[in-house]
């Protein structure tokens, strides 16, 4: 018997010391946590450059005709290599060991698939709850609606085609500032990257990317669904319109406080500037859910305030620092003034609830506040 285990490799199964081995410490297993998200994301990086090159080299080969035009400009000419040497592997894992397990979750970066695809889970329960609980209140509080459900939810046809240029057009009237920096600081020019940018590859390369399809896509319409189509019709039969266009934006602020404990938990920076920080994105969040609530009440269609959101995630918070320090900061600082003064004056003739047809929530001002104390 003795022979045969030995023969065979029995013991290994019969050994109760080998069947259950001891189980790896919390180091150990903060190592091979962040080991393993930096793996991930290295082979998502080389993934995605392979695919920008590939994408590149059928451009360059189907636009034989058209000599003039060159993408090579927006090619990395020097390969970069994702491969970890053996040394610096082993160094990073004896630093991650280091790390305390508490620490562990805010060290994985929010824009890895892994915790994106987790996000992407639970916005999704949420947005499909959120409606359901308007509903109910509504029929809690007997509340006449006088349109269909999905009407005061935005979702009509009704003057869509004029709800999806008006306010997006609008937007890019008060983002001419940044919108003429881009311009001016692009190396091929505006119309070469626009056509870049709108090219079907491009796009497919865009859906296939999950963090652009949360700050593009996912972010614009969860947000809004839940804080403008779901939440207005709530508070605007307690509150009226202007009110609830002043009050709705709180919550979209106060929902983003959650960065604070994530880089607190992270260590990036000390107290003060972490707060400083949540202050300043509050101040800008609520502005624009000011914003979005007006164009939600106005033109009655979630796609409006949809995708100005995905219009302003895609641009990013104007670079004022940048603008007053470069070379052409005449013709920034004009643009920018003069994208204010075009937004102020075109804000209600373009905002016109006529131009929209009938704003299903406006009705719900006309119900008595009582029923809400």
């Amino acid at each position: 018997m003795s022979l045969n285990t030995q023969m065979f490799g029995w013991s290994l199964v019969l050994s109760p010391e080998q069947r259950c081995p001891e189980p790896p410490s919390p180091g150990e297993l903060v190592s091979r946590t962040l080991m393993l998200e930096l793996e991930s994301l290295l082979k998502h990086s080389e993934r995605q450059q392979q695919e920008r090159a590939a994408m590149l080299r059928r451009q360059g080969s189907s636009s034989g005709s058209s000599p003039s035009v060159d993408y090579s400009w927006l090619a990395n000419p020097q390969r970069i290599s994702y491969q970890l040497p053996p040394q610096d592997y082993l160094e990073l894992r004896e630093l991650c060991g280091r790390v305390p397990p508490a620490q562990c979750g805010p060290l994985i970066h929010r824009d890895h698939p892994r915790v994106i695809q987790q996000r992407f889970t639970s916005v999704l329960l949420v947005s499909i709850t959120a409606p359901f609980v308007v509903w109910g209140w509504t029929e809690w509080m007997k509340i006449p609606l006088g349109v269909s459900f999905m009407e005061l939810l935005g979702i009509r046809l009704e003057g869509i085609v004029t709800a999806g240029i008006m306010p997006l057009f609008l937007t890019m009237m008060l983002f001419l500032g940044p919108l003429v920096q881009l311009a001016v600081d692009s190396p091929k020019g505006v119309l070469l990257e626009i056509r870049f940018k709108f090219n079907r590859d491009y796009l497919r390369q865009c859906v296939g990317d999950l963090k652009w399809m949360r700050n593009h896509v996912v972010a614009p319409l969860t947000e809004e669904l839940v804080f403008r189509a779901c939440m207005l019709p709530v508070l605007v039969p307690c509150n009226g319109p202007t009110a609830a266009i002043f009050t709705c934006p709180l919550f979209f602020g106060v929902a983003h406080f959650h960065h604070i404990s994530e880089r607190i938990g992270a260590g990036e920076d000390t107290l003060f500037d972490i707060l400083a920080t949540a202050v300043f994105q509050f101040a800008y969040t609520y502005v624009f859910g000011v914003y979005s609530a007006f164009l939600f009440i106005r033109t009655g269609h979630l796609l409006a305030p949809v995708l100005c959101h995905s219009f302003c995630n895609s641009v990013g918070f104007p670079e004022f620092g940048r603008a007053l320090a470069h070379p052409q900061r005449a013709v920034l600082l004009l643009s920018y003034l003069l994208g204010v003064a075009l937004f102020l004056l075109f804000l209600l003739p373009l905002m016109d609830p006529f131009l929209y047809g009938k704003a299903s929530i406006c009705s719900l001002s006309l119900h008595p506040r009582t029923t809400c104390c």
